[in-house]
């Protein structure tokens, strides 16, 4: 392996370009894909955290976040030496990290493997899953990642949410990774069509912090909401002149287009208030498998739903699959969202049995009631997951509606915690509950490995785990895997 350290000629860039670039490239073997989108390589001794690269190649990696005190550098490849077979023409101009030094800039975050071809991206979240399940989770898998058809080959048009910055002058923007800089953009390679159909970069958004938009996969209907600014958000006055302009510039398109202001409760966790400047506050989805029959489901504002356009029915049917639920049973249905996975197991407990939808955002819980309200057998219950199970552990004979389970005891525990994971406190509870099986949906290797350890403490067993590719050309993954209590 050879490392030489040079300096770097810079161009006089503007200085929200620059960002936290410093003035230095090494030249690097790269060593292997680690969680987060990045190659471990080493500069005399220290690890270096290299982004756009690919396991085996000789780089030229610009630092971007270096220190003699810090543990780790960061960099970005700016000039490959030695390529990979694997390595490919990146699809997004903005993303690619060679193209976007050569303009002078830093590469927007958000497709860091795409300038790697399909079948070895699954090769390498492979590799990252097993090895961050082995060191954090102190488990050994032989998990491969799986892939959809649809995506094959290129790994674009999949998004069907898209969450952008605004820039000073108002105009929409992607950040680049790790760094409040923004760059404009004015397509999205990833999202389905629908989205670059609408032109948002032509909308000035002044005022807003933030714009998110679902396009979703069936049916030509759109909802873009618009998160102000504190400052503005803070000034009745600047957010009314703010709203009637947004108002103004999107009204002319198509009635199936809606828009909203989504103003942030002052109260954390609390609910999110939207006002309407047109259509409606919400989107149908249209979930079809082909094993468990089609569901529509209403989303309303910047609710979580799946991102890629084949996500729900691929993880239904995996959930579906690994819970394997019967009549009569209890279900305990966890970070639930608007009831995507409650749906189907309630028609598969049927009316002799229960599926406790438990979600803790307001709104997303107000979903879940209208999603659910034909199915009698599903209870929708907003809280915390750890207080929610906490008060079944202690008031297991109380009703549903006061916080028991009504003398009942749960089979099968359903959880889709966030990126962040469930945590210790839901982890200690759910085994409180004693359920035969957990099927846990995740997706981030790192906080899913975390709970695996904590879960194997408790005395669980690991029973397998399938990952799926719902996120070409990025590094991220998601997996559903299966529980048992070990005898």
């Amino acid at each position: 392996m050879t490392s030489t350290i040079r300096s770097a000629a810079q161009a006089d860039l503007p200085e929200d370009l620059t960002g936290v670039i410093a003035p230095e490239t090494v030249t690097v073997e790269v060593g292997p894909m680690a969680h987060g989108g990045h190659c471990v390589a080493r500069h005399e001794g220290r690890v270096i955290f290299v982004r756009h690269a690919i396991p085996g190649e000789i780089v030229v990696a610009q630092l971007t976040e270096t220190g003699d005190k810090a543990r780790y550098w960061r960099g970005d490849v700016v000039e490959i030496i030695r390529a990979s077979e694997f390595r490919r023409s990146h699809q997004w101009k903005l993303a690619d990290s060679l193209r976007a030094y050569h303009a002078g800039r830093q590469p927007i975050g958000g497709a860091e493997y795409g300038h790697i071809v399909l079948e070895h991206q699954r090769r390498l979240k492979a590799h990252v899953f097993r090895d961050t399940l082995s060191r954090i989770g102190k488990q050994t898998v032989e998990a491969g990642v799986s892939g959809l058809e649809s995506d094959e080959p290129t790994g674009l048009h999949w998004r069907t949410r898209n969450a952008f910055a605004v820039t000073s002058s108002g105009r929409i923007a992607m950040h680049v990774h790790r760094s409040m800089t923004t760059i404009p953009v004015r397509n999205i390679p990833l999202a389905v069509s629908a989205l670059d159909d609408l032109h948002l970069w032509d909308i000035d958004f002044t005022g807003a912090d933030r714009v998110e938009v679902a396009t979703p996969s069936t049916g030509d209907e759109a909802l873009i909401i618009v998160i102000p600014s504190k400052d503005t958000a803070a000034q009745d006055a600047r957010l009314n002149e703010c709203m009637k302009r947004w108002k103004k510039q999107l009204s002319t398109y198509p009635e199936s287009v809606s828009a909203v202001v989504a103003l942030e409760s002052e109260k954390l966790g609390g609910p999110i208030e939207l006002t309407r400047l047109r259509g409606r506050t919400w989107v149908k989805e249209v979930v079809a498998s082909a094993k468990y029959g089609s569901k529509t489901f209403r989303v309303s504002g910047p609710g979580f739903w799946q991102v890629h356009r084949e996500a729900p029915a691929t993880l239904v049917d995996a959930v579906m699959a690994a819970a394997s639920p019967q009549p009569g049973e209890v279900l305990a249905d966890l970070y639930a969202g608007a009831g995507l996975f409650s749906a189907f197991l309630a028609d598969a407990v049927g009316e002799d049995g229960c599926v406790l939808s438990v979600e803790a955002s307001v709104g997303a819980s107000r979903d879940a009631r209208r999603n659910l309200h034909s199915t009698p057998q599903a209870y929708v219950l907003n809280g915390r997951t750890d207080r929610v199970v906490g008060s079944w552990i202690n008031r297991s004979e109380a009703p549903l509606n006061r916080g028991g389970l009504d003398g009942r005891s749960v089979d099968t525990v359903v959880l889709d915690p966030p990126r962040s994971g469930a945590g210790k406190a839901a982890v200690q509870r759910i085994h409180q509950l004693a359920p035969t099986k957990i099927v846990y949906v995740s997706c981030d290797p790192a906080s899913f490995a975390r709970d695996t350890r904590w879960l194997g403490e408790l005395g669980w067993s690991l029973d397998s785990a399938d990952v799926y590719d719902l996120y070409p050309d990025t590094h991220h993954m998601e997996s559903v895997a299966v529980f048992t209590r070990a005898e």
